[in-house]
């Protein structure tokens, strides 16, 4: 039996353009999708957004939402543009990035709408019968729910970023975009002014490079960052590392903390506290480095280094900028 679901993409983005999560959610609607449509939701400020890659990773129409306050992310007018998009097109599934903003955005369009909202999924399927299941982690990752979604639509989920990777592009692939300048209601306060960080978001990034008490301050904390940088890598930390006011709390990965699943994880100077490793443990490859040579991290590493991570991780940053020429 073939089914048609219409599905609505958000696109996330920053100043340095569409983010890769969002092509992850064209390839998991792509799956999804039967004979329905894909359509790609872009709000931005500029005029001369382009919505071409959207269309090569899977987007059937591509629309490209322009209001001034679009320059940065503020959850109430991105609310009232899907609000608005929503009520046009009456799609039975909108589907959003599990990052912080995409996080925040559900929850408050589900609770408008009254809707179900399925978060952190790590799976999506549809039935025979049209039913939508859903897959998601439960008690810290050592289990998993399956859920089949029902109710009114649409159902609002959220995506564990670096799970729904393609095969890749389509550069044959052409679609409809639209462009069109809308309006929101008056009584926001579009004076309002939010710090928006330039780093990369730790749930979004492929590399890892992630630091414990073992790192001994924090002004150590810069040798990760150096190989960071090298390896185009985002850099997180375990949560006494947090606790004790070394980076702040966007950082922290584990229970308490962020889920990651990056391609590579570089635990450094961390102990493997099983709260710690509820956050990672679903890296694709993990590599740990701690003088300890009992240390619990290495029951969970593919790879370990016994030593002291202030003399190792200077090493690695010289090897692999001799190694990517950077």
């Amino acid at each position: 039996m073939d089914n048609a679901i219409n599905i609505i993409v958000l696109v996330e983005h920053d100043q340095s353009g569409i983010k890769p999560v969002t092509y992850e959610l064209l390839n998991a609607a792509r799956k999804l999708v039967g004979t329905g449509k894909i359509i790609a939701l872009y709000f931005t400020d500029s005029k001369d957004a382009d919505g071409l890659s959207l269309a090569q990773y899977g987007a059937d129409e591509v629309r490209i939402c322009i209001h001034p306050t679009y320059h940065q992310y503020i959850h109430e007018t991105y609310e009232a543009g899907l609000l608005s998009e929503i009520e046009k097109e009456e799609p039975d599934i909108v589907l959003m990035p599990a990052s912080n903003s995409g996080k925040e955005l559900s929850a408050a369009l589900a609770t408008r709408l009254g809707v179900a909202l399925a978060t952190d999924c790590i799976d999506l399927q549809l039935s025979e019968e049209g039913e939508v299941t859903i897959k998601r982690p439960v008690f810290s990752g050592k289990a998993y729910s399956l859920c089949k979604l029902s109710g009114i639509k649409p159902y609002i989920v959220t995506l564990r970023p670096n799970i729904f990777r393609g095969d890749g592009v389509d550069e044959t692939r052409t679609v409809d975009t639209i462009k069109e300048i809308i309006s929101l209601p008056e009584t926001f306060n579009f004076d309002l002014v939010r710090e928006v960080g330039t780093e990369l978001d730790i749930t979004e990034a492929r590399i890892i490079v992630s630091g414990g008490l073992g790192m001994q301050g924090p002004e150590n904390f810069k040798l990760l960052e150096n190989l960071a940088e090298v390896l185009d890598a985002a850099v997180a930390a375990s949560r006494p590392v947090v606790d004790n006011g070394w980076l702040e709390y966007s950082h922290q990965v584990g229970q308490t903390g962020r889920t990651v699943s990056p391609d590579l994880y570089i635990a450094c100077g961390i102990s493997g506290a099983v709260q710690h490793i509820a956050g990672m443990s679903s890296s694709r490859c993990i590599v740990a480095i701690n003088s300890d040579p009992n240390a619990a991290i290495f029951s969970f590493a593919d790879y370990g280094i016994v030593g002291d991570a202030l003399e190792i991780v200077p090493l690695l940053t010289q090897e692999f900028k001799r190694i990517l020429e950077v």
